[in-house]
């Protein structure tokens, strides 16, 4: 995973180059319909301190009924209320994660012609396990970013997210830990 690495002890990063322009992009970050196609939906008060309400229902990722995987099933419709730290668009769009007990969320769009390079950074992470679980569903929610905008569907999000849990688990134990210099 030449596009994900960890920044700092407490932080992970990711860069994805998109098929579509900036504006496409920021409206599938802050509209709660194209949001939910790829990732959680909910409506997001487009200011510093607005609530951005996130409704997690993963059937709506696979192109067919695809089941949750036990380990996951409880998180089905799982709702969160987080706070926007950071809004401008179509750049910037910054958010807290377990009420900021789990840190950030940090979306950033660059335009590169008429594609965009969007670089994920969750910060404040709590421990190697919370890690390795917001890395692998990070790049599995990107990956269905990527082929939603491409035009090309997911057949089942929960094997290509079984798929990004080995990845990540393999370049989280390859990479240096900023905290240790290794």
């Amino acid at each position: 995973m030449a596009d994900f690495e960890r920044t700092a002890p407490d932080t992970i990063r990711m860069e994805r180059l998109l098929d579509a322009p900036i504006e496409t992009v920021w409206r599938y970050l802050a509209e709660s319909d194209l949001r939910r196609t790829w990732f959680a939906e909910g409506a997001i008060e487009p200011r510093v301190g607005g609530a951005v309400q996130l409704v997690f229902d993963h059937d709506n990722l696979s192109d067919g009924d695809v089941p949750y995987p036990e380990p996951y099933a409880k998180w089905k419709g799982a709702r969160g209320e987080e706070r926007v730290v950071e809004f401008d668009p179509p750049h910037v769009l910054a958010f807290s994660w377990v009420g900021g007990t789990e840190g950030v969320a940090r979306f950033e769009l660059f335009a590169e012609g008429d594609r965009t390079r969007l670089v994920l950074t969750h910060s404040g992470i709590t421990g190697p396990a919370p890690m390795a679980n917001f890395g692998a569903g990070w790049n599995s929610h990107l990956a269905v970013l990527q082929a939603r905008l491409a035009g090309r569907g997911i057949p089942d999000f929960w094997a290509l997210h079984a798929r990004s849990e080995a990845e990540v688990k393999a370049a989280l134990d390859r990479l240096p830990n900023p905290a240790s210099g290794v």
